[in-house]
């Protein structure tokens, strides 16, 4: 009995991709490169929905695979939104990027992909990004109540809350951060000073300059 063998499909390369995906957004693109072997591609903010769909019906890229964002805290526009592409047919991907600020909401894409809803909500809670037309744009990985924006470069490490498991109360509880004065000494001092080794900062010891 005869079997058919369905092979995956093949690897493309990105020689060619770029300048014909490009050509197809026309006036939506700002910006395009390729870098670390990965096509990036930056468009109009508004243009989103639109960039994106085009690259779905008529270049096979069928899958969202990730939204992620990144924050420039240095520019105007400091928060940068990543939409990640996949092409089932192709065996390839494509980042589509675009700017705003914490003022200034994304189209949301959940009428293309309703998975991007949760992606939505995952940087709006981790960088306080809004997007338009998302009826559901609520925290998903923060606590209730949750203060701030923790991915923000300007997020204190230490966050402005602690919790734990307070016995009187038999339950847990929330307060704000304190850290005890004699556990901030950052002299960077080596931790392993005195030893047969000599490491970057154990001439502060002996007053040198680091």
């Amino acid at each position: 009995m005869s079997e058919v063998l369905h092979s995956a499909p093949k690897f493309v390369s990105n020689e060619g991709v770029l300048d014909t995906l490009v050509s197809a957004l026309g006036d939506m693109v700002l910006s395009s490169k390729e870098e670390h072997g990965e096509i990036v591609i930056t468009v109009k903010r508004d243009e989103i929905g639109r960039a994106i769909k085009l690259l779905r019906d008529e270049h096979e890229y069928q899958q969202l695979v990730e939204i992620a964002g990144v924050d420039f805290p240095e520019r105007t526009e400091r928060f940068e939104v990543v939409y990640m592409l996949l092409s089932l047919t192709k065996n390839h991907r494509v980042m589509v990027k675009l700017s705003t600020d914490e003022n200034t909401p994304v189209p949301t894409v959940t009428t293309l992909w309703p998975v991007a809803g949760w992606l939505e909500r995952e940087v709006f809670d981790m960088y306080g990004v809004k997007f338009a037309g998302n009826n559901d744009l609520r925290r998903n990985l923060t606590d209730y109540g949750f203060s701030g924006h923790p991915l923000r470069k300007d997020f204190p490490l230490t966050g402005y809350v602690e919790l734990r498991y307070s016995e009187e109360e038999k339950r847990v509880v929330y307060e704000p951060v304190e850290l005890a004065q004699d556990l901030r000494q950052f002299d960077f001092l080596s931790p392993w000073e005195g030893s047969e080794y000599v490491l970057p900062g154990d001439e502060k010891a002996e007053g040198g300059e680091a």
